[in-house]
C-alpha cells in the first residue's frame, strides 16, 4: 500500500502543478458552452450535462459525443487558454469572468474574453497574448492558492 501511494505521489508530482479553471456558479468550465465546438462549429454552443467530462477537477460540457470524445483524447487542444478567464483582464495581470460570445482562436488556441474586455484585446491581439503568456504563471499560482 504505501509503494502504491510514492507512486500515486510520484505520478503527481511528474504530471506538474494543475492550472486553476474558470468556472460557473455551478463549477463548470466555459459557462457550460463547448470548447471543442468552437472548434469545429466556429461558434458558441451551448453544451449539455448529458455530455459532461470531468478535466482538471471541473465538469466540461459538451453539445453531442463526438466532441466530448474529442476533448477527452486531447483536452489541451481545446481547452482555453489561461484556464478560460478573460485573456485581456490576464494580459493587465488580474482574473475576470468571461462572456462565451466573445471569443477567438489565433494560432489554433482558443481565447475567451469578457464581453467589455473583447474590443480592448482585438486592438492588440499578439501584444495582449504576449503579455497575458507572460502573466498567467503568477496568476495561476495565485488563483490556486485556497
Amino acid at each position: 500500500m504505501r509503494t502504491l501511494l510514492l507512486l500515486i505521489s510520484a505520478a503527481a508530482l511528474a504530471a506538474g502543478p494543475v492550472d486553476p479553471i474558470n468556472t460557473n456558479s455551478k463549477g463548470v468550465a466555459v459557462e457550460g458552452y463547448d470548447a471543442v465546438a468552437y472548434f469545429t462549429a466556429g461558434e458558441p454552443t451551448k453544451g449539455s450535462p448529458a455530455f459532461e467530462h470531468t478535466w482538471q477537477g471541473v465538469k466540461w460540457h459538451f453539445a453531442n459525443a463526438a466532441n466530448l470524445e474529442a476533448f477527452k483524447k486531447d483536452p489541451a487542444k481545446f481547452a482555453p487558454q489561461y484556464g478560460g478567464y478573460c485573456a485581456y483582464a490576464v494580459s493587465k495581470g488580474s482574473t475576470a469572468g468571461i462572456s462565451p460570445k466573445a471569443w477567438q482562436i489565433v494560432n489554433g488556441k482558443l481565447y475567451l474574453n469578457h464581453r467589455f474586455a473583447k474590443g480592448k484585446f482585438d486592438k492588440d491581439v499578439p501584444g495582449n497574448i504576449e503579455k497575458a503568456d507572460r502573466n498567467w504563471p503568477s496568476i495561476a499560482k495565485k488563483e490556486a492558492q485556497p
